[in-house]
């Protein structure tokens, strides 16, 4: 594992430890040469406390799988501990997970949201929606009863594994 949480009493994160974080002291305190540069604080840090980066980047459970690698590309970071509503460690998101969803093929998961979502969840025909998948974004289009059938037809396509955005084109009556 490239990163590991450290947590507090309440089992809070409270920062992490990395590869990054330990190559100080493998660096300056492993022997050889060179030790007449300035040593890094981190090199002498015995305890998880002196060596982790704090503040931990973290992010919820419910976060999409594009909102961690957005944190995780921009704060060049290999892993992500995801939290709950009281800061407690529920899991890590790792780089691999969030590549293992662009795996699966398109037709698999126009498959599943034809058969599973539209077919068996919302019971609806199949032939009267439009489906598109392309590298994992899914378009779909097609009438549906209310709002709020849409929205939830939208969330649940959502849920499908695989699936990295996806376009609403679909149209309902305007309430009265």
């Amino acid at each position: 594992m490239s990163a590991f949480p450290v947590l507090d009493a309440n089992n809070h994160v409270i920062g992490v430890v990395s590869e990054a974080d330990l190559l100080p002291r493998e660096a300056y305190l492993g022997g050889g040469k060179g030790h007449a540069r300035r040593v890094p604080g981190k090199a002498h840090a015995l305890t998880a406390a002196d060596l982790m980066t704090s503040p931990a980047r973290t992010i919820g459970p419910k976060a999409t799988v594009a909102e961690a690698a957005k944190i995780m590309y921009n704060h060049k970071v290999k892993r992500l501990p995801v939290i709950d509503d009281g800061r407690r460690l529920v899991g890590i998101v790792s780089r691999v997970d969030l590549l293992g969803v662009y795996d699966r093929p398109d037709t698999d998961i126009r498959e599943e949201i034809s058969e599973r979502v539209l077919a068996g969840d919302f019971v609806f025909d199949p032939l009267e929606f439009e489906v598109k998948v392309d590298s994992g974004v899914v378009t779909v289009s097609g009438e549906v009863a209310r709002r709020d059938v849409a929205i939830s037809l939208i969330e649940a396509i959502w849920d499908v594994a695989g699936v990295v955005d996806v376009r609403d084109r679909l149209s309902y009556p305007a309430s009265v």
